[in-house]
């Protein structure tokens, strides 16, 4: 019998692990986000050397200190290395932002720098802001994504098992609201609010907008999952053996809606997590100097200036990771085992 296989759960798995990073995203920045150099703007790319200057091979990576202004050259001077040091105590931070901490993961002793990524216009090190900037646009789509598969799994499914007016009026609502501009009308929501919202507060309010606004397409779909099972045989048998709708929900709608919505929830994700993106790029998300993917972004205006600051495109090579892998996890979520799945001859 033969069978196609599985996709291989390891974008579900980089997922996770991504996720859990970016909790602690101050552990893996060398230096806080906001810290500026104002000696350093536009500075490239620290080199990490194994071989100092006379050719001798050292076991422990090491920098260079920058023998004239950072950002103007890419001159070294040479006459002292500059070990990395793990786990090394530095400026003081809260871990996922609750418990006090001072190591990081990688660091280098003053007046050595390490910009992994280079820096922006204000000298402030993009690698730090990348990735704490990630926790921000991350989970403000997952939030937006939980908050409308929550409103849509529960006016999908009371439409789908109620039938009838009630099932008409809920979806003649879903419709109105998928015919919106939701862009538009997202922006405009946003503007209402004040713009110099604190971060946390910021990522709430920016969550439950698009919340709020995106709750229809998962509505039709689990309305359509739900109204087909309430036609099949196992909704005749229940009803039949005197199942109460309390035990047809928690044994047959829940597990039926369950199944749909983490499905469901990879695909929406990204959507989402772009959708903070665009308000932080046009100036309505997190407010500087909190970075987010999307303020990061706005650091490539004017667009000539990547070309020669290629590495002012991180953000966008980090978003297009990000979501082949929640591609790959909804290609992974979607289909069945292997050992259910025939080719159309049956063998």
């Amino acid at each position: 019998m033969r069978v196609r296989p599985r996709p291989w759960p390891g974008a579900i798995v980089l997922l996770a692990a991504l996720h859990l990073a970016v909790l602690s995203a101050e552990f893996f920045a060398p230096c806080a986000p906001d810290q500026q150099h104002r000696d350093a703007p536009y500075a490239p790319p620290t080199r990490i050397h194994v071989v100092d200057a006379a050719g001798a091979w050292h076991a422990v990576p090491f920098v260079y200190a920058p023998a004239g202004t950072p950002g103007a050259d890419a001159r070294e001077d040479t006459s002292r290395r500059f070990p990395l040091r793990l786990l090394a105590a530095g400026p003081g931070y809260r871990l996922a932002g609750l418990v006090p901490a001072r190591r990081r993961l990688v660091s280098v002793d003053p007046p050595a720098r390490l910009f992994v990524l280079g820096t922006d216009r204000f000298g402030r090190d993009l690698w730090s802001r990348l990735i704490v900037g990630a926790r921000y646009s991350l989970f403000a789509g997952l939030l937006a994504a939980a908050l409308a598969l929550g409103v849509g799994g529960l006016i999908g499914g009371t439409a789908g098992y109620a039938g009838g007016w009630a099932d008409d009026a809920l979806m003649w609502a879903a419709d109105l609201f998928m015919s919106l501009p939701w862009v538009y009308l997202l922006l405009a929501a946003r503007s209402l609010l004040p713009l110099d919202l604190s971060p946390s507060v910021a990522l709430v309010a920016t969550a439950a907008l698009m919340g709020a606004i995106g709750w229809a397409r998962p509505a039709r779909i689990i309305r359509s999952a739900v109204a087909s099972w309430r036609s099949s045989d196992d909704a005749l048998a229940a009803r039949a053996i005197g199942a109460t709708p309390v035990r047809i929900v928690a044994r047959h709608l829940v597990p039926l809606a369950a199944g749909v919505l983490v499905t469901q929830a990879a695909l929406a994700v990204p959507r989402f997590v772009l959708a903070e993106i665009t308000l932080s790029f046009l100036g309505l998300g997190a407010p500087e100097p909190a970075p987010s993917w999307g303020t990061l972004a706005a650091g490539m205006i004017p667009p000539g200036l990547v070309a020669s600051h290629w590495w002012l495109a991180a953000p966008l090579a980090a978003m297009v990771f990000v979501f082949v892998l929640y591609d790959r996890a909804a290609l992974a979520l979607e289909r069945p085992p292997a050992w259910h799945v025939l080719t159309p001859n049956g063998r």
